[in-house]
């Protein structure tokens, strides 16, 4: 038996129209979405913000009923049959929210571990073991509020495994760290897989997905588009080249100009203060260089790097250079 099983799954919200608000559209955030996870895989729900990553999640731990289709998480369904479920799962979603903080770290999983019904005794030796796992070991008796975020998700990790879950939901637990703080928790998370954890790990950083999952599942606008290995992702450009260009103030004909040239497969504009990196997808690497220059003649220019593509570059493929 897989511990997450998911069947045709799909999820849909009533949105109202007007200041009446007589009138109802229908959004679908869950698309007919079918995928399994293997006992003790770090599986991950790749995607923008926005494709239905945390719908999903909050589906799977009980927290949504789906609108069709059907669920299983350790042998039990979703919808008619939860309570089993809540007690053997733990799920994180990203933020600061659900810790005391005039408490320290020790109290609040203290008093989590009583929630739980965890035996005192075995709540000794867990929290001061998990505080080990998390890297908070020498600041277990210090107050929440003088923690950092990245300290503080590594202490909601803990409160999670309080109860020895056996599969762990973790809904883009790094978004808003700094870099130092991310990649710690990304090194938690790889200690609780070499556990044989079973987890589920949604994101929308590809380089996060690309280290961390043995699979993953791309997801764009409810849809799973595509389901393998990040390194099988991957070869869907592996033909390919990556050519980034700093640009300041890219007009829309412009872009639209590169776009169209023949040798070009996709291009995608990322925003970064008054810097914008246009990257393009092609076959010539940097004998494509030349004629994109000429197509942008005129403009401001800054830095060109020819790269060798990435999950983030498979991602804007198979979205069609939407990303």
């Amino acid at each position: 038996m897989n511990p997450i099983e998911v069947e045709h799954l799909r999820r849909e919200f009533k949105t109202h129209i007007g200041v009446i608000r007589r009138k109802a559209k229908t959004v679908v955030a869950v698309d007919d979405i079918s995928f399994a996870v293997s006992p003790g895989e770090l599986f991950g729900l790749l995607g923008p913000n926005g494709a239905g990553k945390t719908t999903t999640v909050k589906m799977l731990t009980t927290l949504l009923i789906p609108s069709g289709g059907t669920a299983r998480v350790l042998g039990h369904d979703v919808d008619r049959d939860p309570e089993p479920i809540r007690k053997r799962i733990g799920f994180i979603f990203g933020g600061e929210r659900g810790l005391y903080w005039r408490l320290s770290g020790i109290d609040n999983l203290r008093y989590f571990a009583s929630l739980y019904h965890v035996e005192p005794a075995v709540a000794r030796k867990r929290i001061a073991y998990l505080l080990e796992l998390v890297g908070l070991g020498d600041r277990g008796k210090e107050k929440v509020e003088g923690y950092s975020r990245g300290m503080m998700q590594r202490l909601h990790i803990a409160r999670t495994l309080l109860h020895d879950p056996e599969v762990l939901f973790l809904d883009e637990p790094t978004i808003g760290l700094d870099p130092v703080g991310a990649r710690e928790l990304r090194h938690v998370v790889r200690d609780l897989q070499a556990e044989r954890k079973t987890i589920l790990l949604t994101t929308h950083y590809m380089f996060e997905a690309d280290a961390l999952c043995q699979r993953v599942a791309v997801i764009n606008k409810g849809r799973i588009i595509a389901m393998d290995t990040p390194q099988a992702l991957k070869g869907h450009v592996s033909d390919l080249s990556v050519v980034e260009v700093e640009v300041f103030g890219l007009p829309p004909d412009v872009l639209e100009r590169v776009r169209g040239m023949p040798f070009v497969d996709t291009v995608s504009l990322e925003n970064l203060d008054s810097r914008q990196w246009m990257r393009v997808q092609t076959r010539r690497g940097a004998e494509a260089v030349p004629d994109l220059m000429a197509a942008m003649s005129g403009l401001r220019v800054g830095r060109v790097v020819v790269r060798e593509p990435t999950l983030e570059d498979a991602y804007v493929r198979l979205v069609g250079g939407e990303a």
